[in-house]
């Protein structure tokens, strides 16, 4: 069963819930807040099946984060809940040689209002508020610029880079699929040497300044331009850490 009350004091969220761009911008930030990007039970052996209601039981029962699929489905769920129109868009996520990543290898929301957006809360770095599905702009957020840059029916979302330069982050077009459709890329990603999330342990939350991460053994916190990393020194210490600055128990 999904418990909407139980969802919403999940990630603090006391505002308006009637659809509209504002609050579908407060939902937004206030998940993205809360509810950490992280493949933690990738590493424990512990499998990851694309279903609603282990998304929920996960995210809100054991106050855990998840990865794209979970993260993005679950909200999916949140917003239909609320009469929110969303659809859900397959994104593959930019490499650094120019290609993209396969089919299904993100999952990203539409939500249909008076006009589309973009939603994500599971792409980690990226931008905290809904994007106008609009390719004709530039959108700022807090000091950051983004703009979906459109190439025949392919989408692209773009950071702005410091010297100017944009970064494309992940493609997608607007072709609706189900859930389901996301299930083997999902398996790939936590069983397949291949994949990123079977190399490295990693737990993220955007802070109010910045953002504080742990990859691995490596604590890292960005407040504005500045970086600090250390080596923590013992796993107890690592569990600790999850506990403290993102409210993990595994």
């Amino acid at each position: 069963m999904f418990d909407l009350n139980a969802y919403l004091a999940r990630i603090n969220y006391t505002g308006l819930t009637a659809p509209s761009p504002e609050t579908l911008r407060a939902l937004h930030l206030a998940h993205l807040y809360t509810v950490p990007f992280e493949n933690l039970d990738i590493s424990l052996g512990r499998k990851i099946v694309c279903d609603e209601e282990r998304f929920f039981h996960k995210i809100v029962v054991l106050r855990r984060g998840g990865f794209c699929y979970e993260l993005n489905g679950a909200f999916a769920a949140l917003l239909r809940e609320l009469g929110f129109r969303v659809t859900l868009l397959s994104g593959r996520v930019a490499r650094e040689d120019g290609s993209a990543s396969p089919e299904f290898d993100h999952l990203a929301l539409r939500v249909d209002l008076d006009e589309p957006w973009l939603a994500d809360v599971g792409f980690g770095d990226s931008f905290l508020e809904p994007l106008r599905l609009n390719p004709e702009i530039e959108q700022e957020q807090g000091g950051r610029q983004f703009r979906i840059v459109a190439v025949g029916e392919v989408m692209i979302v773009q950071r702005q880079l410091a010297g100017g330069n944009w970064k494309s982050q992940y493609r997608f077009t607007l072709t609706p699929h189900g859930l389901g459709d996301f299930a083997p890329r999902c398996q790939f990603q936590q069983t397949s040497p291949d994949s990123h999330f079977t190399r490295q342990r990693i737990c993220t939350l955007p802070t109010r300044g910045g953002r504080i991460t742990l990859s691995d053994l490596r604590l890292i916190r960005t407040t504005g331009d500045v970086r600090e990393e250390r080596m923590l020194q013992s796993e107890d210490e690592w569990r600790a850490m999850l506990l403290e600055h993102f409210g993990v128990r595994l």
